[in-house]
């Protein structure tokens, strides 16, 4: 078993680390390369015996799964770059959610999955959005979800609801981020709190937050009613939170999608006039 890497930004490295802790391969079996090559190299030096290629139809022939990590834009050009050596036997995995496997199936003539990574899959965490082209054999998508679940939780999933998926999965860990670090520059401004202080206060509820998921011992729905006293100051603020809302998330979810749409008429339109 040989892996490629084609592309190291930040998803594709956060893939070298999870597939490297994981287990799931061993260094001298996997293959990168990156269009600025020096940070293929960086890399390279955390883990010596990666295979770094700078050319990419090289990185392809070594190889019998091809990760593509690249941005969505420079998806087509890329497909149609290295469709003359794929093989059929060869499984190439997309991690960008706006273009289906359908779509990647009408340029190439290999086998065509695509996984929509978390970067807690970093931690060997979290849950690796699925889906397969019909071109992929039974025995190869278990075996490939078996992989998967050495560094995540892997789940295969429709079409329809690609986009909302990776929102909680793949963007979730930034936007609850962005709102912790709201949430601490606000205690700082009103409060005695220093940043330094109300951050690893913040750090440490999220680590227990998640311990308490992770262990069952609550749902989001029990962690509510345990933690919300009738009456009391919790209450209180989760009165204030829905009061304030303001429509929060429907505005994150509208403008997610919108960009996704329109992504996907970029990539319709580079298909159409190809």
């Amino acid at each position: 078993m040989k892996w490629g890497l084609i592309g190291t930004g930040n998803m594709g490295a956060v893939l070298v680390t999870a597939f490297l802790d994981s287990k799931v391969i061993d260094q001298e079996s996997l293959y990168i390369s990156n269009r600025t090559a020096e940070k293929a190299y960086a890399i390279q030096q955390k883990h010596p015996q990666i295979h770094v290629q700078e050319n990419i139809f090289e990185l392809i022939e070594n190889v019998d799964t091809i990760f593509l990590c690249v941005k969505p834009v420079d998806m087509i050009d890329v497909l149609r770059e290295i469709r003359p050596i794929l093989d059929e036997k060869q499984l190439l995995v997309s991690i960008t959610s706006a273009m289906s496997v359908e779509e990647i199936e009408s340029l190439v003539d290999c086998q065509v999955a695509r996984m929509v990574p978390s970067i807690t899959n970093h931690a060997l965490a979290g849950v690796t959005l699925l889906t397969f082209g019909e071109r992929v054999d039974s025995f190869r998508k278990e075996l490939f979800m078996k992989r998967c679940q050495q560094f995540s939780e892997p789940v295969e999933i429709e079409e329809n609801i690609m986009r909302i998926t990776s929102d909680i999965v793949s963007c979730g860990p930034a936007f609850f981020a962005f709102l912790a670090e709201n949430y601490i520059q606000d205690a700082t401004n009103q409060t005695e709190i220093t940043t330094e202080q109300a951050t690893k206060l913040m750090e440490k509820m999220f680590i227990g937050f998640g311990k308490l998921l992770s262990e069952n011992h609550f749902t989001l729905t029990e962690l509510i009613e345990k933690v919300c006293v009738k009456g009391g100051i919790t209450g209180v603020g989760i009165a204030s939170l829905e009061e304030n809302m303001n429509g929060l998330f429907k505005e994150l979810i509208n403008q997610t999608h919108h960009k996704f749409k329109e992504d996907k008429e970029m990539i319709t339109n580079k298909l159409n006039n190809g």
